[in-house]
């Protein structure tokens, strides 16, 4: 599976690019901005994008939806689907809390797929699990792949850290429980490939993150 990170927008968001290494075909994981960035990179990489994957819809995760979905609707033969829990949909009609910093006249397009638990993202031959995780907002997903033993989680579980939950739809309750029961019970050598910051584990979280002693 091919992984690239790019750190984009105003707060370093982690955008990730995954994709097939045998059919090139691939998605993109929280555009937050930077878009040209984001789509020279697809280009560098060969990719057919056949997703692009809010796992959240703060505007930090989305805020270079647009750019991007235009870019790859113009250089390829499919254009890509826009995916989000349904519950996010709100969110990113409003500008994903853009405002409350100051950043004026973000839009996105309109959700094309709707991820529910369960539900299989096929990219080639790597395939990406969609696993609810709310409580750093109400539809926060993770996509795993269990082959490779990598996650993707937004903003529910850093690196010796935790989401946020004390934004519009967040749950200190309900993202502990997203945690413990989504995320740790992974094996430990899964990767986490978290929005902000450096990828950990699985395992390193369980023993040391501090956010999960009283477990």
């Amino acid at each position: 599976m091919i992984v690239k990170m790019l750190q984009v927008g105003p707060i370093m968001t982690n955008c990730y690019i995954v994709g097939c290494e045998e059919t090139k075909q691939g998605a993109i994981i929280d555009p937050g901005g930077n878009g040209e960035h984001i789509l020279a990179k697809v280009r560098q990489l060969g990719l057919e994008i056949k997703y692009v994957i809010n796992t959240h819809c703060h505007f930090d995760h989305c805020l270079a939806n647009k750019e991007v979905m235009e870019g790859l609707t113009e250089s390829q033969q499919q254009p890509p689907l826009l995916a989000i829990h349904q519950a996010e949909e709100p969110m990113l009609k409003s500008g994903g809390g853009a405002a409350l910093f100051g950043l004026r006249g973000f839009s996105s397009p309109p959700a094309d797929v709707y991820l529910e638990e369960g539900d299989v993202l096929t990219l080639g031959q790597v395939k990406l699990k969609v696993l609810y995780t709310p409580g750093h907002s109400v539809g926060s997903v993770s996509l795993l792949n269990e082959q490779e033993k990598a996650v993707f989680d937004g903003d529910v579980l850093f690196n010796m850290g935790i989401g946020r939950a004390d934004l519009t739809g967040g749950n200190r309750e309900t993202l502990m429980d997203s945690i413990r029961n989504k995320l740790l019970t992974l094996p430990d050598d899964t990767v986490v490939y978290s929005g902000h910051g450096p990828a950990t584990t699985i395992g390193r979280e369980r023993a040391g993150n501090p956010f999960l002693t009283d477990r």
